[in-house]
């Protein structure tokens, strides 16, 4: 840690630590007692006001934000900042002051091209209170300037090298790995003992915001004496600071750039949440649009801020876990569990896939417009017949349907660490009386079996159903972070794989479900064959539903499943949010992207076993001479 602590300090605190760039007369002067020592001042009768001591608090580095391997989401660089030091002891008359500062303001715009904004009253407030530490007139420096400067500036005119948060890859993550800002702007009162050298920052919204305290780490101290003419006599680092913990979230980089590609090429607004079902791991949690978080850095003008809140595709929020739609047809994987576990239906029994049933006094029709003949469940999940589902959610009655989409996590949050989850909601009585005036109705059940009506539920919520029916019903705790690490790699705090529950489900209905899901993507009447793959078998399922208002109806146009269908390694859910008045369907748009992102995955997987079975084809072929000495 000492070794760190020297390498973070020395650039940085280059002006106020090792006094470079300082007048001689601001330079710390010989020993100042008999034993030698420049920290201590012999207190005399003659001793004066200006003879005193601070101890300033060093901000810490934050701790970084990795995904599952290490590969940082959030770190820190440094950046440059320019100020002016005035020299030792503060003797300048107001106007002298003044005219100094502004002689060093005119060379660094000269040298820079920067304009610097920065009045008489902020300089000489400066100069009163706490001249003693350089005055900022210039904040992240880019590198041309830096050059600039670096070589140029000298005297009073330094440069202060200083550590700044960065998001190197972008918008990628963005929306989970947040942003930060500043805790305060930069002071001009008095200065106090254990105050900090420079503002810090806090995290404001993600991962940032939630594990911020962890982040942040330790202050330092650093120690500053002045004689009684109010020159510096020395400066020294009595404790170094402690960077902040590290945070290792769940996601997988690769699979999180290529989800926010896919969205990018094909959606205009719209989510992608991949999750591992044999633990729960979240890999990937797209939402687009996104923003970048090095907008933030090292702060966001309130201009640009407006815009992005302003933005009417709404860049600021995340799709995935805090906005909710109606599930559309992706809900009848539900709705089949529930009419096969009641007894009520079994996978023989047929009903008619008609083009409409009457309930009430309303028709009710099937996306498709002819008769489709009796279907049994596994053929009318392929073919996603609506009125083969209308039939049975009645007969089975809301009950069924509500208690196993509740067991298959709909309707409550997944519980990640994240501000602002979406409940999501599966409609009952309660609701319906409080919202509606009455109880559920037969045409409610019709709505609620294709996912329709006043259903809700976030894209995460979808893979995390998916997931379990990938497990065979095992119901695992949703983690979107792994462990948080001190700087030395020893644990904080472990997030440890947890079994939730188990649902209580048959193997018969699962294998039922199943093989609908797979008939939905492969099958010759199946709604979902954007998704195929080559050589690997996806299972899915396709919806689309309308939400909205009537006047400004929209589409949510969806795609959720796992694969490989025999051994599932993700379960993942596509969202796509068509606009105004467009006809979109989940077979046509979300699904593409789900094929977007597993053709490059498997096909960079089977190239690098054909990689890795010529090596061994290579190795089989060495002379045996060469393995003689094995």
């Amino acid at each position: 840690m000492k070794g760190w602590a020297a390498i973070f300090l020395s650039p940085l605190l280059s002006t106020i630590v090792l006094g470079q760039g300082l007048p001689p007369a601001a330079r710390p002067s010989p020993s100042l007692s008999p034993t030698g020592d420049e920290e201590t001042i012999i207190p005399t009768f003659e001793t004066q006001k200006l003879a005193r001591t601070y101890i300033l608090d060093i901000p810490a580095p934050r701790g970084q934000i990795t995904d599952r391997s290490g590969l940082p989401l959030a770190q820190n660089k440094v950046a440059y900042n320019l100020a002016i030091a005035f020299p030792t002891p503060l003797d300048f008359t107001d106007a002298k002051a003044v005219t100094f500062a502004r002689e060093k303001i005119a060379l660094a715009t000269k040298l820079t091209g920067r304009p610097v904004k920065i009045s008489d009253d902020a300089i000489l407030r400066h100069y009163h209170n706490r001249g003693i530490l350089p005055l900022e007139i210039a904040q992240n420096l880019d590198q041309s300037d830096y050059e600039a400067v670096k070589d140029r500036a000298k005297d009073s005119l330094v440069v202060r090298p200083i550590y700044v948060r960065v998001y190197p890859n972008g918008k990628v993550a963005g929306q989970i790995v947040g942003y930060t800002g500043k805790t305060g702007r930069n002071l001009d009162g008095i200065i106090d003992n254990h105050e900090t050298l420079w503002p810090e920052t806090e995290g404001r919204d993600g991962l940032e915001q939630t594990f911020n305290e962890l982040l942040t780490g330790k202050h330092g101290e650093y120690k500053l004496t002045f004689d009684k003419d109010g020159r510096k006599t020395s400066e020294k680092l009595i404790k170094s600071a402690v960077p902040g913990n590290n945070i290792v979230t769940t996601l997988d980089l690769r699979l999180q750039q290529l989800a926010e590609k896919a969205l990018a090429a094909k959606a205009k607004r719209g989510a992608i949440v991949i999750v591992d079902p044999t633990d729960g791991d979240i890999l990937a949690m797209a939402s687009w649009p996104s923003y970048d978080p090095n907008s933030f850095v090292p702060s966001i003008s309130a201009e640009k801020f407006k815009q992005l809140q302003d933005d009417p595709d709404i860049p600021l929020l995340p799709r995935a876990f805090r906005a909710t739609y109606p599930p559309g047809s992706t809900f009848k994987v539900a709705v089949g569990i529930a009419a096969l576990e009641t007894g009520a239906v079994h996978s023989d029994d047929l009903y008619q896939c008609v083009p409409g049933i009457q309930i009430g006094n309303l028709t009710f029709h099937n996306w498709k417009k002819g008769d489709q003949g009796a279907l049994n469940f596994v053929q009318a999940l392929t073919q996603s017949c609506d009125t083969w589902f209308y039939q049975v959610g009645i007969k089975i009655g809301a009950q069924p349907i509500i208690d196993w989409a509740l067991k298959l996590g709909f309707g409550t949050k997944c519980g990640i660490p994240l501000r602002g989850e979406a409940e999501g909601r599966v409609p009952n009585d309660d609701y319906m009386k409080a919202t509606h005036g009455r109880k559920l109705l037969n045409g409610d059940i019709a709505n609620l079996s294709i996912g329709q009506g006043d259903t809700l539920v976030t894209p995460l919520q979808m893979a995390q159903a998916m997931a379990i029916i990938a497990s065979g019903g095992k119901f695992y705790q949703t983690r979107l972070v792994r462990q948080v690490q001190s700087v030395n790699h020893e644990i904080v705090t472990a997030y440890e794989l947890r079994e939730k529950r188990t649902l209580d489900v048959s193997g018969t209905t699962m294998d039922e479900v199943r093989q609908g899901m797979i008939e939905v993507v492969n099958g010759p009447n199946g709604t979902g064959h954007e998704a195929q793959l080559e050589g690997v078998e996806v299972a899915g399922k396709t919806g689309t539903a309308q939400w909205g208002p009537k006047n400004k109806e929209r589409t949510a146009a969806w795609f959720a499943g796992f694969l490989p269908a025999d051994d599932p390694k993700y379960a993942f859910a596509s969202l796509y949010e068509g606009e105004v008045g467009s006809k979109v369907h989940g077979g046509t748009v979300a699904a593409p992207m789900i094929a977007d992102i597993f053709q490059d995955i498997y096909q960079r997987t089977a190239s690098n076993r054909g990689r890795r079975e010529s090596a061994q084809v290579i190795r089989r072929a060495q002379p045996v001479e060469e393995d003689a000495s094995d």
